[in-house]
């Protein structure tokens, strides 16, 4: 059992005299302890702090809910927004209605027909070789040689056999002998299915 200690005034009067050995001392700078009723009412206080505190959060994040009269009219409201009319769209007055323009078809250049007949073509044992208009000869260009038609003239081959033409580039004299009426390069030759063959009847048309 602790012992109770006297009124101050009644065992000290002076701080000179010695206390009795029943009355405990208290430290020096150490704050009085709170009984079991003061620490019970702080601890009850944290836990309802911190309980709320946890629910605040999650009270705050938590969606609105429509009451159960008004949720009719929440949605009757988008159904008033869904059988609204979107006005029409009106172009302005300045605006082109690109709807009513044709592109231009590119045509193909006229020309006029001039003598057909057996045409050949020379490849790769002339490959490299200097022209009648001086310049090389490249098998993989579209070129031509003819014995009268100005260099540079462009002339339109057909073959009839299969329908195919291409467009080639007279840079050489020939073909001299054969009677043949043009000498194509090979892949003049190869646009026109004559590679196997080594020749074939062509018709030919100059272009303006």
């Amino acid at each position: 059992m602790v012992k109770t200690c006297r009124p101050r005034d009644e065992l000290c009067p002076n701080r000179g005299e010695r206390k009795p050995k029943g009355c405990p001392r208290r430290a020096a700078g150490r704050k009085p302890q709170l009984d079991m009723d003061g620490n019970h009412h702080r601890r009850l206080l944290r836990a309802l702090a911190f309980a709320a505190a946890l629910m605040l959060p999650a009270s705050a994040s938590a969606p609105a809910l429509a009451e159960s009269g008004r949720s009719d009219a929440f949605t009757a409201s988008f159904t008033e927004m869904a059988r609204a009319k979107v006005p029409a769209f009106a172009p302005a007055p300045h605006a082109v209605d690109i709807t009513s323009i044709e592109p231009a078809i590119e045509q193909e250049p006229a020309g006029s027909a001039i003598t057909g007949g057996m045409a050949s073509y020379y490849g790769r044992k002339f490959h490299g070789r200097s022209t009648a208009s001086g310049e090389r000869f490249d098998m993989n260009q579209l070129t031509a040689a003819h014995r009268t038609l100005p260099f540079g003239s462009m002339v339109r081959v057909t073959n009839p056999a299969n329908g195919r033409s291409v467009v080639v580039r007279i840079n050489d004299r020939g073909p001299f002998h054969g009677g043949r009426v043009i000498d194509l390069s090979r892949s003049a030759a190869e646009a026109l299915g004559l590679v196997a063959r080594g020749s074939g009847r062509v018709e030919l048309a100059l272009l303006d």
